[in-house]
């Protein structure tokens, strides 16, 4: 009796204790941190297969309770940062879990200055900042930053002459002078440099490149209108001991890149050369001009570093540039140049740059940041001489102060500017000076929460007081998987019609006034998007999307329509509108697979008198891509880049021009193979422009006149002699061959 009652016992007790160990529940808990032991913030947490999941804390800590026993996966993710699947067997007792995450160095959250003119997360930024590496750029090498612009969505490289091919950079379908480009945040390329001062920048010693679409006059006053394009330099700590990246292409051009760094003392310095040369006359179209200008240019880049005992900023940097290009008549040479003989546009180019940044002693953040450059530009255009002296000097005092949730920047700036031409619009010496204040405070109202509030007065001493206000909202997910940005601000330009338009330079057309040109502004407003999707085999999708509108008054817009003998220049008696989407897909695989792929939508118009005109030279739409794939296993990458152009208006002569008016699509497509070395040396060749595509097929010539560029045929019937019809490079298809070298040690 008392064994069966045992054995009753038993059974009652395996009855109750069984499907308690069957919904037996436990808790996790752990940390999760990166390789260098620092805490992740905001990385979520999830046990596969279920809805069981959460975040950590600022510590890295995560806890998940009521969790079944048994086996299980946790998928673990966070930005900037490889997703891990962490297989676990639960038991009743706490599980303490340590997760390291990897770095995701396909996606990293670049630090940006752009936005704010401080460094801050790319993701934390209230304004939309686009950040591209130099390895982005090596998948298509180009001898230029303007040329290497041309695979980036919403940003076009535009020639400005079929003769010298002198150019300028179109952000959003708005002209160059309205974009504001800067070396280490310093306003170096403006006026006269925004035709002639973006080559010979050593693309070695470019770090990255950051793009703000829109304006940012509150920060950085006059030409911020339609954007900027920060040019970001390595610092010396980061840069290679030694670097070499040398190509030439089977157009015979060549381009040579060398780059070191040393220390003398306590100072690190980084010294960079650029040297191009294309001195191969060709002539494909058959018009007898030359289809490239040929170009010889040289330039120098030195920064230096200067240790200092309290770790604050003292670095110091110079560029000088000489450039000898022409185009013209096949049969041009130096004994016609500035004659009526042979026809051909020579331009002596010699330019220095100095910048600097110093931190002030003290417990206070105070920084002055100080540039000046000088461009000396000796240029005939045919039988038209163009002389012009440029010197401008640039000093900012900035002041940051945190105060709670308050991010205080305010500061002080002037800019002196010098020029002088031998054209009729400039009887005397310029002196412009504009001395200006601004004031920005960025309020966290909420860890997902920001508002930027800005302002900025100049004074110009042609035009008097210009003010520039903006306001910035963003918001972003608990992880940081969503950020949406709204931004409204204001921006203004003073033009300089000599140093900016190239067509107003050649003398094919007489240039007319018609009253005082008067500032140009502008109100913008836009809001951006971007999502990233992390997929569980390491994938991550991201959508980063814009809509953009700005509205202008005092625009000027040169008229090329009313005589074709003449530019007429004059204030908008109305407003310009230019607005648009643009979006950015990119794709990474851990497989090696990677893309970027990107297109705008845009309306560039002007309004006058009930009158509405699509602006001359904007594209409808574009599209770029960056497609690549690294076969790590043979050391190979493949890299397919490419961009699609839209319709355009284009400058004809008048009714009895035979040239269409407006442009058909057109794509450059370009193919690249990279072997890479163990020992820090790369091979790449390929070839640019896959489907030959130039601006003369289709049309019957290009050149108005070509065979008269002097009109000493008198015959009223022939069109005036004009190279400005031009939207696309007059280069066909070319093979090239390179050697990349980068000793780190």
């Amino acid at each position: 009796m008392t064994k069966r009652y045992n054995y009753r016992l038993c059974l009652i007790a395996l009855l109750y204790i069984f499907p308690l160990a069957l919904f037996a529940q436990t808790q996790i808990q752990g940390q999760i941190t990166d390789a260098d032991n620092q805490p992740i913030f905001a990385a979520s947490v999830l046990l596969e297969g279920s809805t069981i999941g959460t975040t950590t804390d600022k510590d890295g800590n995560f806890q998940l309770e009521d969790i079944p026993t048994g086996k299980a996966t946790l998928v673990v993710r966070a930005i900037g940062y490889l997703p891990i699947k962490q297989p676990i067997h639960l038991t009743q007792n706490n599980t303490q879990l340590p997760i390291i995450l990897q770095k995701d160095n396909r996606n990293l959250d670049e630090v940006v200055v752009s936005g704010t003119l401080r460094e801050v997360s790319k993701l934390e930024s209230p304004i939309p900042v686009e950040v591209y590496s130099a390895k982005f750029f090596r998948a298509n090498p180009a001898p230029t930053i303007f040329e290497s612009l041309q695979n980036i969505n919403g940003v076009r490289p535009q020639i400005n002459c079929s003769v010298c091919n002198t150019g300028d950079i179109h952000i959003n379908g708005l002209e160059g002078p309205y974009t504001m480009v800067l070396i280490d945040g310093m306003p170096i390329v403006s006026g006269l440099s925004t035709v002639y001062g973006l080559n010979g920048i050593p693309q070695a010693l470019i770090e990255r490149v950051e793009i703000v679409k829109g304006p940012a006059s509150t920060l950085y006053g006059s030409e911020a209108v339609g954007g900027l394009i920060n040019i970001i330099t390595k610092t010396p700590d980061n840069a290679p001991l030694f670097s070499l990246e040398t190509f030439g292409t089977t157009w015979q051009e060549y381009n040579l890149d060398l780059g070191g760094k040393f220390n003398v003392g306590s100072a690190q310095s980084l010294l960079g050369v650029n040297y191009f040369n294309y001195s191969n006359p060709l002539d494909k179209n058959g018009d007898n001009f030359t289809d490239v200008t040929l170009q010889d240019r040289i330039s120098i880049f030195n920064k230096w570093n200067f240790a200092r005992k309290d770790n604050k900023t003292f670095s110091l940097a110079g560029r000088y540039i000489y450039e000898d290009r022409w185009g013209g008549e096949m049969n041009w040479s130096r004994q016609y140049r500035g004659g009526d003989e042979v026809y051909g546009e020579s331009i002596y180019t010699k330019r220095w740059e100095v910048m600097g940044v110093y931190d002030l002693p003290g417990s206070e953040d105070l920084s002055f940041s100080f540039s000046a450059n000088g461009h000396d530009q000796n240029s005939v255009y045919g039988d038209t001489e163009y002389m012009a002296d440029q010197k401008i000097v640039f000093g900012q005092l900035t002041w940051r102060k945190q105060l709670k949730n308050h991010d205080l920047l305010t500061g002080l700036a002037y800019r002196y500017t010098y020029y002088d031409d031998n054209t009729p619009a400039t009887t005397d010496v310029s002196h412009t000076h504009l001395p200006g204040l601004f004031v920005q405070d960025e309020i966290t109202l909420h860890p997902q929460h920001k508002l930027l509030l800005g302002a900025r007065y100049d004074y110009n001493s042609i035009h008097g007081s210009i003010l520039s206000p903006r306001l910035n909202y963003k918001w972003n997910s608990k992880d940081k998987s969503q950020v949406l940005r709204m931004g409204v601000g204001n921006g203004y330009r003073v033009a300089n019609v000599f140093t900016e338009d190239h067509a107003a330079l050649t003398g094919a057309r007489d240039v007319v006034f018609i009253g005082d040109l008067k500032p140009e502004t502008s109100w913008n407003t836009n809001v951006n998007y971007v999502k990233k999707f992390y997929a569980d085999n390491g994938a991550i999708f991201g959508i980063d999307a814009t809509a953009f509108y700005t509205y202008f008054t005092n625009k000027i817009i040169p008229d090329y329509d009313t005589d074709i003998n003449k530019i007429i220049y004059s204030n908008l008696d109305g407003h310009a509108v230019s607005q648009g989407i643009s979006v950015n897909l990119d794709w990474a695989h851990p497989s090696g697979f990677k893309a970027m792929v990107g297109g705008t939508v845009m309306d560039v118009h002007s309004e006058e008198e009930g009158e509405r005109e699509w602006q001359m030279l904007t594209e409808k739409y574009m599209g770029t891509w960056t497609i690549g794939y690294n076969w790590n296993r043979l050391g190979l990458s493949f890299d397919y880049t490419g961009n699609v152009i839209g319709p355009m208006r284009l400058p004809v002569l008048g009714e009895d021009d035979p040239r269409p008016d407006e442009s058909k699509a057109w794509s450059i497509q370009n193919i690249q193979v990279t072997k890479h070395f163990r020992n820090g040396l790369e091979v790449f060749g390929g070839v640019k422009n896959l489907l030959n595509w130039t601006p003369t097929k289709g049309i019957p010539f290009i050149i108005s006149r070509a065979h008269d560029p002097f009109e000493k045929i008198d015959d009223p019937n022939l069109l005036p002699f004009d190279p400005s019809y031009v939207y696309g490079p007059n280069q066909g298809i070319r093979g090239f061959l390179g050697v990349r070298y980068n000793l780190l040690r």
